[in-house]
């Protein structure tokens, strides 16, 4: 029943997230080519406007964003708990299984590798996406600078760059528009520093315990996979931290991270 729940949760935070995003009231995008249209043309209205508000139709780009990341987010919550639990399972009947049973074994401990693996990658997915939730703004504006921007966004952008390089080196007046990028972009980095500080308390919690338990047993199976997630829970830990660090310093000082993602360096 965990197999099929799985499997049928991957398949929803592939496909489901557009249209729960589209059931709102400013509608959705047939494909991401629409979306991208959608919002290069009102980028730019809203670069030309000069003010802190969002364009109508920027709006409604950025609400259809923001429920997208809540339905992928959910979906991915779910589905973590999904596999949380499928690989308890697992490493519990490998735990269990007997002497002779090498073969059941070692179908037991790959199926358990695979689980916890897709059970961190679906961690990744759930920090991410409610990163984007958090600032939907900021998550869009990768999808104006991939692919290569044409005509009045390319100069959009270039306007964007040369008033933000400007603001930075000689202190120059920042348009309003720009300080709500600034602004956001630094939400994004702050959403993600704490979340992923979330993360690393619990990480911090399921090291304590792994390794209290594998200095508590005796030598054997269950030691070793003791041994083994709590090598993995510090391993986790310390990149958890690394992310931790460089969403703070970004968040700390948004201006110099942002020019650099419009010039192609993030």
């Amino acid at each position: 029943m965990l197999v099929a729940l799985a499997v049928a949760l991957g398949a929803a935070f592939v496909v489901a997230p557009r249209t729960l995003a589209a059931s709102g009231s400013g509608g959705g995008f047939a494909d991401e080519r629409e979306l991208r249209e959608a919002l290069g043309e009102a980028f730019v209205e809203y670069w030309a406007s000069g003010a802190r508000d969002f364009s109508p139709g920027l709006e409604s780009v950025v609400d259809y964003w923001f429920r997208y990341h809540v339905a992928k987010a959910v979906i991915a919550a779910i589905l973590l708990v999904v596999l949380v639990a499928l690989g308890v399972l697992l490493w519990k009947a490998f735990l269990r299984a007997g002497g002779p049973e090498v073969g059941k074994r070692a179908v037991l401990a790959t199926a358990g590798v695979l689980v916890t693996m897709c059970a961190l990658f679906s961690l990744v997915l759930v920090m991410a996406n409610f990163q984007g939730a958090a600032a939907p703004f900021s998550s869009l504006l990768p999808l104006l600078t991939g692919g290569g921007a044409e005509g009045e966004l390319a100069d959009t952008l270039d306007q964007i760059r040369q008033r933000l390089a400007e603001s930075l080196s000689a202190g120059g007046q920042t348009p309003p528009p720009l300080e709500v990028m600034i602004g956001d972009f630094a939400r994004y980095h702050v959403a993600m520093a704490v979340i992923a500080g979330t993360v690393a308390a619990v990480f911090i919690g399921v090291s304590v315990v792994m390794w209290k338990r594998f200095a508590g047993t005796g030598s054997g199976r269950t030691r070793r996979l003791l041994g083994s997630f709590g090598v993995l829970s510090v391993v986790l830990l310390l990149a958890v931290i690394v992310v931790v660090v460089a969403n703070t310093t970004t968040a700390a000082d948004p201006g110099p991270a942002l020019l650099a993602f419009f010039e192609g360096g993030w």
